[in-house]
């Protein structure tokens, strides 16, 4: 190996993409790819930027299809409204989650990082093709950047900051629409400014805060903030599917030459992949940290491979042990198994969303109070009940005991229990049962729970009675 490729191989990895031998940040100038994968990451993106959109307008009954309200400890997904009591579903969704990411990682690497990660979806489809629109190719931004301050450099600089934190201002009221719903932003957006000032100085500090993010700060979420990319070196393997130079048929590389009979590897050392990655690393030096599996190698070296006639997929999708043995990359046995786990895991959070009651009743008897007994043969107890109503219309709760004969309940204040829209009461009642059938000091009692005349649910919970 020549003396320059091992000093390259020494010390490729000895920093990161973005930084130099000095420390300094490395400003990223990424070309545009062009080929079938973007085609489709543009395709997936945009779709994407819609349903983005979108989905604050889009309502199941009453409630939006999702909301996460977190000022307001009021959640909503796919139309069902959550509650703080309803934590455990989320708590049981996060492991999920978790898990999800993990199992995903093993079998398909950062594939979401480079097709779903707001950060990337945001910064190639909205942010970097307006700074093409406004400076240029990324040669020209280089050289705009390296010039003088003139009226063009300015006029070009400052409406491309200009646009970028507009886009940053209607991405934080996006945000905000699934925050508190987009009715009240639609109403908040029509009132007077001076009523709504505190939130406009939110909005206007996470607008900053996505402006700086977008314009200055970049790839460097991808390479240092983002903990994702750290975490992917401990939860890939060999069989792992990622983005891949095949070394094998590459090496070693060789400037194409007219009329030379081609005795080296297919890579000709064109430095395409490297000028396109949006973080800045050159993929032939293995799998990265910075790598967001964006595809944009892939579709450069097609591209040359296909101006110089030799076989696409030098950099492909592929796996290690793919690159050692040359077997393709298949749907295998241990994929398949993963997807079979994180559909059932989506199956489980599916079932818990939906199979959620809108009404919930928690019955607890008052501690330190026992059994009164009244003057009409029968023993009374006191219990606190929570109702919570997650529907926007009121709710007319009625408790039935159901394991005991001429079983009465008397509400403290009314017997009538209506729960407003979205609202929770705490009610006090007293529920009288026959002496005569009270044969132990702690009794089971069972209540059936009927929402407007219809049995939802049914409780159980403790009557207490004299020692017999």
């Amino acid at each position: 190996m020549r003396e320059e490729d091992l000093v390259k191989a020494s010390n490729f990895r000895d920093r990161v993409s973005t930084v130099d031998k000095e420390g300094h940040r490395k400003w990223i100038y990424a070309i545009k790819p062009s080929g079938k994968w973007y085609n489709a990451r543009t395709i997936v993106s945009y779709l994407y930027l819609f349903i983005f959109l979108v989905i604050p307008f889009i309502k199941i009954g009453d409630h939006p299809l999702l909301m996460i309200n977190i000022v307001e400890s009021k959640f909503s997904i796919f139309g069902k409204m959550f509650w703080p009591h309803d934590m455990f579903i989320f708590a049981i969704s996060m492991v999920a989650f978790i898990i999800f990411i993990v199992l995903f990682t093993i079998a398909f690497g950062r594939l979401l990082c480079g097709w779903a990660c707001p950060q990337t979806v945001f910064m190639e489809f909205i942010f970097r093709p307006i700074e093409w629109l406004f400076e240029g190719s990324p040669t020209q931004q280089k050289k705009l950047d390296q010039g003088e301050w003139d009226a063009n450099k300015i006029l070009r600089k400052s409406g491309k900051h200009i646009v970028f934190f507009l886009i940053s201002f209607l991405i934080a009221n996006a945000f905000l629409s699934y925050i508190i719903g987009i009715d009240k932003l639609l109403l908040i957006i029509s009132e007077p400014i001076s009523e709504h000032t505190v939130l406009l100085t939110s909005l206007i500090i996470f607008s900053l805060l996505f402006y700086v993010v977008f314009a200055f700060v970049r790839d460097i979420v991808c390479t240092t903030i983002c903990p994702y990319g750290r975490l992917q070196s401990v939860m890939i393997d060999k069989d792992t599917m990622q983005i891949a130079y095949d070394y094998k048929r590459g090496e070693p590389r060789h400037k194409i030459k007219k009329a030379e009979v081609r005795t080296e590897g297919d890579c000709i050392d064109c430095m395409k992949c490297v000028v396109v990655c949006p973080t800045g690393i050159d993929i032939r030096n293995g799998n990265q940290m910075e790598c967001v599996a964006c595809t944009a190698c892939i579709d450069a070296c097609n591209e040359v491979m296909d101006a110089v006639n030799l076989p696409k997929g030098l950099i492909r999708y592929a796996s290690e042990n793919e690159l050692e043995s040359g077997k393709k990359l298949t749907f295998n046995t241990r994929m398949k198994a993963y997807t079979v786990v994180l559909s059932i895991l989506v199956l489980i959070i599916g079932f818990l969303v939906f199979s959620r009651d809108d009404v919930d009743v928690f019955i607890s008897k008052v501690k330190g109070q026992l059994y009164q007994e009244n003057p009409d043969g029968t023993l009374s107890n006191l219990y606190d009940v929570k109702i919570f109503n997650k529907t926007k219309r009121d709710a007319t709760i009625k408790l039935v005991p159901e394991n005991y004969a001429n079983a009465s309940i008397q509400g403290i204040g009314t017997d009538q229990l209506v729960v407003k829209g979205e609202q929770m009461i705490d009610y006090k009642l007293f529920i009288k049962i026959p002496k005569d059938q009270i044969i132990s000091r702690s009794n089971n009692l069972r209540l059936g729970i009927y929402l407007d005349d219809k049995k939802i649910r049914t409780l159980d919970t403790k009557f207490l009675g004299p020692f017999k």
